[in-house]
């Protein structure tokens, strides 16, 4: 596709899963990276190096996560450009999140002492784990611009429908990342250093083959006028998109902390039965969230080209292949979760618990299939200001919900989780006629 390319959208059942699937598989690469760590530290056989590698990686999760929406605001605005037919506006949309990715990766490494002394100590860690895994943070924060970079990087593939590109990257990075964990950790013996170095060294080299990619596929007129990046308008909205879906990013970790929170409060078996149904949950969650990538592309396209036809046709292909596959996924859950149960966790307690509230966490995909299509939908528009707004209002009913079902334990709770997944598409899903016209006028 070229970068140029303005008019209509194609939107197509074929178009939408060639953008989909791909983006799918990206995502599910994420979690190698702190899986292959992981394995390796684990072969040292000390449990308070493992430890640390747990407590570190999560703490990278929680903050590149909240960082990692930068993804779907360079999507939306890529794929808006896009669609207008503006080649320049489309390099300049990557050169705008590079900046501002630079820039958040600087200030987290400025502040990365008081930041982890202050996570570390929330996290009520032992002192050993502490220290080994203050070693781990020290070392991979140096990688935090090139990793955020990496999100831009990916949301301007989104944005331009290179999704295929981007599963190669991200492919790319993890096995970088897979090699140089077993040699330095392994191989040379540097324990948990080397697998903090390791992650540091694939986002470097990931950042680096992504710019390359990015400028193969611009061609020879890769050069960008300064004046042009640096424009005062479009930087302000570069910012506000992408700060108003961090604010809507980080209430959806506020709910999610919570709901863990609650689980271990609970008791030990509670924790670990909520553990593993979230997990197989998360499951389904990529692939919808595949979907959700792919109404990015092309519900902004839509939105650039000023094809209001082509963007409600996307608007119904995205809802129609979430429910596609929700529908199965709450089925398959629901009939064949007992076995993924049992080999997730061989603790006869565990099992238990997970299987007697099975029924509620099955439900999670045909509950929050439209969250997710409609987060696509609004990133992509950049009705970003609305997405938070929304996701607020979402988070106000979980807590509601929670503090109803109180009196009913974790049924209660997971009551409250469901609440909160189909009041974000209810509520989303209630808002874009209104925004459509004003998108559209």
């Amino acid at each position: 596709m070229s970068l140029a390319a303005a008019g209509r959208v194609e939107v197509t059942h074929r178009r939408f899963l060639a953008i989909a699937l791909p983006a799918t598989l990206a995502q599910m690469t994420t979690p190698l990276l702190g899986l292959v760590a992981t394995a390796a530290v684990g072969r040292l056989g000390d449990a308070v190096l493992l430890g640390a590698v747990a407590v570190g990686a999560l703490l990278f999760d929680f903050l590149f996560w909240v960082f990692g929406s930068l993804r779907m605001g360079t999507a939306g605005l890529t794929a808006q450009a896009l669609g207008r037919g503006d080649a320049l506006e489309v390099r300049a949309t990557l050169a705008r999140a590079l900046l501002l990715c630079g820039a958040i990766g600087l200030v987290i490494i400025v502040l990365h002492v008081p930041v982890g002394a202050l996570a570390f100590r929330l996290m009520g860690t032992s002192e050993a784990v502490t220290a080994a895994a203050a070693v781990y943070f020290s070392i991979r924060v140096f990688c935090a611009p090139f990793a955020i970079g990496n999100f831009a990087l990916l949301g301007w593939l989104v944005g331009i429908a290179r999704t295929d590109v981007g599963l190669g990257l991200q492919v790319f990075i993890a096995a970088i990342n897979a090699v140089l964990t077993l040699l330095l950790v392994l191989h040379w013996d540097m324990g948990i250093a080397g697998a903090a170095l390791a992650n540091a060294l694939a986002e470097l080299a990931g950042t680096v083959a992504g710019l390359l990619v990015a400028r193969r596929l611009i061609g020879p007129a890769w050069r960008l006028p300064l004046a042009t990046v640096l424009d005062r308008a479009r930087l302000v909205e570069t910012i506000g998109v992408n700060g108003d879906i961090m604010i809507r990013t980080g209430l959806l970790m506020l709910v999610l902390m919570f709901f863990t929170a609650q689980g271990a409060r609970a008791d030990d078996v509670t924790l670990a039965a909520n553990a593993v149904l979230y997990n197989m949950v998360m499951v389904t969650a990529f692939f919808l969230d595949g979907f959700s990538t792919a109404a990015e592309q092309i519900c902004g396209q839509a939105v650039g080209a000023r094809d209001r036809e082509g963007f409600r046709r996307s608007v119904g292909l995205v809802l129609f292949w979430g429910f596609g596959f929700a529908v199965p996924a709450t089925l398959a859950l629901l009939l064949g979760g007992g076995a993924v149960i049992d080999a997730l966790t061989s603790n006869p307690a565990v099992r238990e618990v997970a299987r007697a509230y099975l029924p509620l966490a099955a439900l999670t995909p045909v509950m929050g299939v439209t969250a997710f299509a409609y987060d696509g939908i609004y990133a992509g528009s950049t009705w970003s200001r609305d997405m938070r707004n929304l996701m607020l209002g979402a988070a106000v009913m979980f807590f509601a919900a929670w503090w109803i079902g109180r009196p009913f334990g974790n049924t209660g709770l997971w009551c409250a989780y469901l609440a909160f997944m189909a009041g974000r598409g209810v509520l989303q899903a209630l808002r874009v006629p209104a925004l459509i016209r004003r998108t559209f006028a």
